[in-house]
């Protein structure tokens, strides 16, 4: 049998065709248009991804035996707003995860509400990615349009409603929306009375390897598949890429290089930090986990080679970086503001350090280590909370790069495992869907199977020490900038 597997991401949507074994058979992605209306918004249009899955879905499984596809799942980008009015119709473009226009409503969430009640109520804090505050946004600032909502989804969630009709979610998605009760997995009350909606509006929210229907006669037909296909709830994006690196059970950690970067740390049991600096979220596995989030990761190298560099060759670039750990340049790497541990829309990217014999290189170097020290501020946090890791798995666009891998991997001193497969949200959706249809027991009896490590990146002793003293050197630049950061936004 088959099983597709749906990674709806900020820039693409990719899409995995898997066999009963775990081998991957197809990989397809196809890419839409995301826009910024103004400074700090970040928007996109429904529409396209349906279109763009269907044309996917279909160029997927276009030389394989359509009738032996069982099942279909999804890792989504997460805390997106998508609303619906009675008719079905998308009534505005759904605001993104990385969408910073929230900061009025998550100053009333943290400071009127207060930080102890959300934490009561969901076991998080406001931050301006997630849904809740989008939903208040629209209500204060497009009344119209709030008045209108029928129903509230989240991304990936949207592209199940139009395969099956029912209106899901998963308990991993639906904990980065504000709304969840997080520690008894169902939706909060009194997030709802707070926003303003209706439980009726929120779908109906499942285990993530749990089946939520099967495909509408006409999208069957629209796609060229069986209308018994099967479809499972899926799961946000980084729990989604957890389950494809085998990051399932206890103790267990991942770090995802993507648009975004993430520390993700599996657990079987319910905690939360403190200071709510890390994201205490449900896992796909049925379980729990920790999440250190920073909103511009493998991004920044992108801006920097992309926008900034103009060019595309992004290993001759690193390539001309020799001296890891002595690197006087440094980066903030805060480019659409920051979520852990920080919590502030208005942090900016920074160079700092520069001098008339800086190198191209050397800023280069500094991008690179800029995203591994901030990971390393989420590590901080978990360890603060008796969390001991000795290694990570490592997975996302940036960790393709085998320099990228080394600083990581001496930055926090962790081993680095490769797995075999780096393809993470659509992996993971695959082995959920075959989990949904019976095909294995468990998310941990997948992961067991099908997940190979390939290589590991030892921390280097000589390195770790130059890098403990640069990170030193690191995290006080923040709090120096950040009454700047609030003075010239």
């Amino acid at each position: 049998m088959y099983y597709i597997g749906v990674d709806l991401g900020t820039s693409a949507v990719k899409l995995l065709l898997m066999d009963s074994e775990g081998k991957i058979c197809r990989i397809v992605s196809r890419e839409y248009p995301i826009f910024f209306p103004h400074p700090g918004w970040s928007e996109q249009r429904p529409q396209d991804w349906w279109e763009q899955t269907v044309e996917g879905i279909k160029e997927l499984v276009a030389d394989v035996d359509k009738s032996q596809v069982a099942g279909i799942s999804f890792g989504g980008q997460m805390h997106g707003l998508v609303i619906l009015d009675s008719e079905d119709r998308v009534i505005r473009p759904a605001l993104l995860w990385n969408d910073g226009r929230t900061y009025e409503e998550c100053d009333y969430l943290n400071h009127v509400i207060g930080k102890e009640k959300l934490s009561e109520y969901t076991a998080n804090i406001s931050f301006t990615g997630f849904t809740a505050p989008k939903i208040l946004w629209v209500r204060n600032k497009e009344p119209e349009n709030f008045a209108r909502i029928a129903k509230i989804m989240l991304p990936k969630d949207y592209i199940a409603y139009r395969l099956t009709g029912v209106n899901c979610t998963d308990v991993s998605d639906a904990s980065g929306t504000l709304l969840f009760d997080v520690k008894n997995r169902r939706w909060s009350s009194e997030m709802c009375d707070i926003c303003g909606i209706t439980e009726q509006m929120l779908p109906r929210c499942y285990e993530s390897y749990e089946c939520v229907g099967t495909l509408l006669p006409e999208t069957a037909a629209l796609l060229g598949l069986p209308e018994g296909v099967k479809v499972a709830a899926g799961a946000g994006d980084n729990a989604a890429a957890a389950v494809g690196t085998g990051t399932v059970g206890d103790n267990m950690c991942n770090i995802s290089l993507g648009t975004s970067g993430t520390i993700f740390i599996s657990s079987r049991h319910f905690g939360v930090d403190k200071n709510n600096a890390l994201h205490s979220f449900a896992h796909a596995d049925g379980s729990y986990h920790l999440m250190g989030c920073m909103l511009s990761a493998a991004s920044c190298n992108k801006w920097w080679m992309d926008d900034i560099l103009g060019t595309g060759d992004y290993a001759g670039e690193q390539a001309a970086i020799e001296r890891l750990g002595e690197n006087h340049v440094f980066f903030l790497p805060y480019l659409m503001g920051e979520r852990s541990p920080h919590n502030n829309p208005n942090a900016r990217a920074t160079f700092i350090g520069m001098t008339m014999d800086t190198t191209r290189a050397d800023m280069t170097q500094a991008v690179l280590e800029g995203v591994a020290f901030a990971l390393r501020d989420s590590l901080e946090v978990a360890k603060s909370l008796g969390i001991h890791l000795t290694r990570t798995k490592i997975c996302g666009g940036g960790a393709k790069s085998p320099l990228w891998r080394r600083i990581i991997a001496n930055v926090l001193n962790l081993k680095v495992d490769v797995i075999e497969s780096e393809e993470g949200p659509a992996m993971g959706g695959a082995m959920l869907a075959a989990v949904a249809c019976g095909e294995y027991n468990s998310v941990e009896e997948i992961a067991a199977k099908v997940v190979k490590v390939v290589d590991t990146i030892e921390p280097e002793a000589g390195l770790v020490a130059k890098y403990e003293a640069r990170y030193a050197q690191f995290k006080e630049i923040y709090p120096a900038c950040k009454s700047i950061f609030e003075i010239i936004n």
